[in-house]
């Protein structure tokens, strides 16, 4: 669950951050390494691959919007108990929402490729978010 929330981060406010920073970052050329490199990780065949990540990118896309309505929320922090209440409330539900798409797509994920390769397919894309993370903060933003 950690490790999901840590690709999640990563995916949604260090991508932004690397691209305002280096000014080299391409949210295309990234979401194309990381379907690279899950399909060699995850053994994917390119019929599997081709039905997979039509799939896979809807299921970032709406985590995505959710993730959004978060960060609008913004981070700073009410200045009574009742608003901080309403805050905290709303940061769960969105996180819960977050899960129940993940956990929807997974099951979509098994009509189109096996359980055992959506497992790998999970672990590969952490893996690659891990990797990333570790060569931007290196400042080897290309690397991944």
């Amino acid at each position: 669950m950690k490790a999901l929330w840590l690709s999640l981060f990563h995916l949604f406010t260090v991508s932004p951050l690397m691209a305002q920073e280096t000014r080299k970052f391409s949210p295309e050329k990234f979401q194309a390494e990381m379907e690279q490199f899950i399909t060699k990780e995850a053994n994917l065949t390119p019929e599997e691959a081709a039905k997979f990540f039509p799939l896979f990118r809807e299921m970032q896309q709406k985590q995505r919007a959710i993730f959004e309505k978060v960060r609008k929320e913004g981070f700073v922090k009410p200045v009574d108990d009742a608003s901080c209440r309403k805050l905290v409330e709303r940061r769960d539900a969105n996180e819960l929402e977050q899960k129940k798409i993940q956990q929807l797509y997974h099951q979509k994920f098994f009509s189109v490729i096996s359980p055992s390769k959506v497992f790998d397919v999970l672990i590969a894309e952490e893996r690659f978010h891990r990797r990333a993370f570790r060569n931007w903060g290196q400042g080897n933003n290309n690397k991944h």
